[in-house]
């Protein structure tokens, strides 16, 4: 029996990889590896993976062996009460939750916060607008 709280973490929704150069990744990944295209916008390309959004963000330096640059984001359905109560476990956020997108049919929040090793993570919620 696990004691992790339930903070209704759901399926990962999204991975991001740091590229150098944001035409020459859209091209590999939707031409090369066939990946769908969902949308771009500026120097972030969105593919879907089989539900599992990829965002790829160019304009980096491009980094050696060992030297990740990726972040997991989880969905969850609540993200003010998920990260109170990993704030209460000990995880420090590096921002409160925020608004980093608006679309049409709903606002996209995320707060960002790392795991022991450093590694970048963020809780993501697609919050839908009220239907009139």
């Amino acid at each position: 029996m696990s004691s992790a709280p339930n903070c209704g973490l759901g399926a990962i929704g999204q991975i991001a990889l740091q590229v150098s150069d944001a035409d020459r990744a859209e091209r590999f990944y939707r031409d090369t590896l066939g990946l769908p295209m969902l949308f771009r916008f500026g120097e972030q390309m969105f593919f879907d993976c089989c539900g599992v959004r990829l965002m790829l963000e160019g304009g980096h330096e491009p980094r050696g062996p060992g030297h990740a640059s990726f972040c997991i984001y989880l969905r969850t359905a609540a993200i003010e009460p998920a990260v109170a109560l990993l704030k209460a476990n000990g995880v420090y956020f590096e921002q409160e939750p925020h608004v980093v997108a608006r679309m049409p049919d709903h606002a996209l929040w995320m707060a960002f916060f790392r795991d022991p090793d450093n590694n970048l993570l963020a809780l993501m919620e697609e919050r839908r607008h009220a239907t009139p």
